[in-house]
């Protein structure tokens, strides 16, 4: 079942993070990944969360999610992010399309 992550960004070093962010798709690609969103325009339509940056990303399962997570070309990678950015990320199971 596929998984999506979800992550909110604030990014501190607009360079650096771009660095990264020039890198770390092969590697969700090589993992299975592909993002649905990547900072596009958000609107809140309710409450008061108004994030500057989200980023989407669907993998085929959590076992998929977790590699490109533990994998050496990303613990590589990661540190430009967590220098250049505050991130709350989650992760959602996908609808089930039988028991949908």
């Amino acid at each position: 079942m596929s998984v999506y992550l979800v992550i909110d960004l604030t990014i501190h070093d607009t360079e650096t993070y771009a660095e990264y962010v020039t890198k770390v798709q092969s590697i969700v690609e090589a993992h299975g990944g592909r993002y649905l969103a990547r900072g596009g325009e958000v609107t809140t339509l309710s409450g008061e969360w108004k994030p500057e940056r989200l980023v989407i990303v669907e993998f085929p399962s959590e076992n998929d999610l977790r590699g490109w997570l533990a994998s050496d070309d990303y613990r590589a990678l990661a540190p430009l992010r967590e220098g250049t950015t505050t991130a709350r990320a989650v992760f959602i199971e996908g609808v089930n399309e039988t028991t949908a």
